[in-house]
């Protein structure tokens, strides 16, 4: 019991001592001549552009709620145009990605017929014109050493198809050594 009653003021004494000041003199010190010595720099904001309202004349645009604009004459579906494409087809595998998601990382030739090597995540797939990728009904139109060059069927805001050129151009390879 004697023990326990001359550990309680040396328990105190260890517990007052790290209270101390401990040389927090020297770093307030020091931060306040940082403070004083860095000037902040603001970068002016660029001048804003100018805004040129457009005035929408109603008598010559189309209604744009007008149902007649999204069906054909006598019907409640948009007309068949000649660049719809075969959606009763079966898919071709590399139509499941979307072309944002593959990389042309090389081309080879084999047998006369040029093949591009697109990469997908980390798989490597040879693609010929003719193929079918990506997501818009894409279809390979040429396989140059540089580039892949895509033909895509997409909707536009009428309903209509129409053809749109895209292209995966040849990606360098980052990893030296390699």
């Amino acid at each position: 019991m004697k023990s326990a009653k001359m550990m309680v003021p040396a328990l105190l004494a260890v517990l007052l001592a790290g209270c101390g000041d401990s040389d927090v003199r020297e770093v307030r010190t020091w931060m306040e001549e940082t403070k004083a010595q860095t000037k902040p720099s603001v970068k002016p904001l660029p001048e804003s552009k100018e805004f040129v309202p457009y005035a929408y004349n109603q008598a010559q645009a189309p209604d744009p709620f007008s149902a007649d604009k999204l069906a054909g004459p006598g019907s409640l579906a948009p007309e068949p145009n000649a660049a719809q494409p075969d959606l009763n087809r079966p898919r071709e595998a590399l139509e499941a990605y979307p072309l944002d998601t593959m990389r042309m990382v090389g081309m080879m030739q084999k047998g006369g017929v040029s093949f591009a090597l697109v990469q997908i995540d980390r798989s490597v797939y040879r693609v010929r014109a003719g193929q079918r990728l990506g997501q818009n009904f894409g279809q390979v139109t040429r396989v140059t050493p540089a580039a892949v060059e895509i033909r895509e069927l997409v909707q536009d805001a009428a309903g209509d198809w129409v053809e749109r050129i895209s292209k995966l151009e040849l990606q360098e390879s980052k990893e030296i050594g390699k």
